[in-house]
């Protein structure tokens, strides 16, 4: 509940309502308040300190961080109290396959973004490998049209390389001499190795020409096809899950990254590794990978690794199957210390989920039947901060690898800090509660979690774009929450500076 000191007098509200965790106060004369908000009683993770604070946002953007109480509440502005909560940056998830166009019945921008909310991620970074693939600027427009229809949170999109698409892939990200931006196009993705879907460059030449013509940023799916190829004799009669790690292997991976490597370095162009699963990667990659804005010559490369790597092993991925099978695959226990390792020394710079659904019916398939891939974004912030719970890490670790080191990974404008001047986008969580994980609260259409049974902390209680309340979790809403805005009327095209 809000203190008598910054309470309104009731004649002044039009809407006033005791929630869980915080209490939401606006003025009763129309004002539009949307983008205006005093958020006080929270915990703040700052980029330098965390402490208790109150932040004032103006037509989504921090206009004042300042002690508690400091701030007096003005008439046209939505009051939010934080009690007993934290007050992060909003997570912003680099790797997600929305499945929109062509797969309604796994996902599209619309579902995927409430599930994104839901899970206190305000920014997501979409990948092609659509029906069809989106390989051309057309085709990007499209999605980004589409996102404006659809999203309640803020939106990028990767271009699909091909074999021979190089001169569209210049029109979306520009020259060596000439590097572009435009609003909500993130890069190139390869896909190095085959997955889901029909793209795929993994011939020397092809990829030589990508990296030496084109600008943006490169993240590749690192699984060497040829490898992969040679080694699938052996086990394609196979039907126990442990076979897919074992084709996919830890050579398989590392192979890929070496060379996309060797190109990044040999054309001085900007590289991002995906999904990193592996000991020998991670290890390989320790002197070689930094953050941009830490880097001082040469290419600037970077790497993420996912929750899932970080939590299951494959005696989980044995326990529960189909579910957990995912490319690449999750490992094994000293694969899952390495990354832990790895990222906690800076090797590894950031997070994504590679939220990548199927249905249910599909994923009961068996192997090697089963589609690879999982959903991801509704439990990635709350994973994460129940590692933090149990020491593994700390809050601020997390905010950097999920939100700050996220937003420097892609050169975007205003993300990833609460910081005057930055975007109003914020997650309020809870660090006392623990929740059950069950498949029936799930808001991505497929309606089943990966972390099933487990019990989690950190969840999102609100989530808030440009200063807007977009989703809360209550006692009245329930452990599911609610959507707080319609389709298409909250979040813009995320802006990212031309890599030079």
């Amino acid at each position: 509940m809000l203190s008598d000191q910054n309470r309104l007098d009731e004649d002044n509200c039009s809407s006033y309502s005791s929630l869980s965790g915080f209490t939401q106060v606006g003025p009763m004369d129309g004002t539009d308040t949307r983008g205006n908000m005093l958020i006080v009683g929270a915990k703040v993770v700052l980029p330098n300190e965390t402490k208790y604070a109150d932040v004032r946002t103006i037509e989504g953007v921090i206009s004042e961080i300042a002690e508690p109480q400091a701030l007096l509440h003005h008439d046209a502005e939505l009051l939010v109290d934080g009690s007993g909560l934290y007050l992060l940056p909003g997570a912003i998830d680099p790797q997600v396959h929305f499945r929109d166009p062509g797969q309604p019945e796994k996902e599209d921008l619309g579902s995927g973004s409430a599930a994104a909310v839901s899970g206190g991620i305000t920014s997501f970074l979409d990948m092609p490998n659509n029906k069809p693939s989106i390989v051309d600027l057309p085709g990007m427009q499209m999605k980004l049209d589409t996102a404006a229809a659809k999203c309640v949170n803020n939106y990028g999109f990767f271009i699909g390389a091909t074999p021979n698409n190089v001169e569209k892939l210049q029109e979306a990200v520009g020259t060596p001499d000439a590097p572009i931006a435009i609003p909500g196009i993130c890069g190139i993705k390869i896909f190095m190795g085959s997955s889901t879907g029909t793209l795929l460059v993994n011939e020397r030449e092809a990829l030589q020409t990508i990296f030496s013509q084109t600008a943006g940023l490169i993240a590749v799916h690192a699984e060497d096809e040829k490898r992969l190829n040679e080694r699938f004799p052996d086990y394609e009669a196979r039907t126990d899950i442990a076979a897919h790690a074992e084709w996919r292997d830890d050579v398989t991976a590392l192979l890929a990254t070496q060379l996309a490597v060797e190109l990044a370095q040999t054309y001085n162009h900007r590289l991002h590794i995906l999904h990193l699963t592996s000991g020998i990667e991670a290890d390989w990659l320790n002197g070689i990978t930094s953050l941009p804005s830490q880097q001082k010559e040469g290419a600037i490369i970077t790497t993420e690794t996912l929750p899932q790597h970080l939590t299951f092993t494959d005696i989980d991925v044995k326990e529960q199957g189909t579910r957990l099978q995912m490319n690449p695959p999750i490992r094994y226990q000293a694969d899952k210390d390495t990354l832990w390792n790895r990222l906690l020394d800076g090797t590894v710079q950031c997070m994504a989920t590679d939220h990548a659904p199927h249905t249910s019916e599909a994923k009961q398939l068996g192997f090697p039947q089963a589609p690879s891939g999982m959903p991801g974004v509704e439990t990635s912030l709350a994973v994460m901060l129940t590692h933090a719970k149990s020491g593994t890490c700390t809050i601020e670790q997390v905010v950097e690898w999920m939100s700050t080191n996220v937003a420097d990974c892609y050169n975007m404008i205003g993300k990833g800090r609460i910081e005057v001047g930055f975007d109003a986008d914020f997650v309020l969580v809870d660090m006392e509660n623990e929740h059950e994980v069950v498949d029936e609260n799930s808001w991505t259409r497929v309606g089943w979690n990966p972390f099933r049974g487990r019990m989690l902390t950190g969840w999102a209680k609100m989530t808030i774009v440009a200063g807007i309340p977009v989703f809360e979790r209550t006692e009245n809403s329930g452990q599911k929450g609610q959507i707080l805005v319609e389709a298409g009327s909250v979040g813009t095209p995320i802006l990212m500076a031309p890599w030079k």
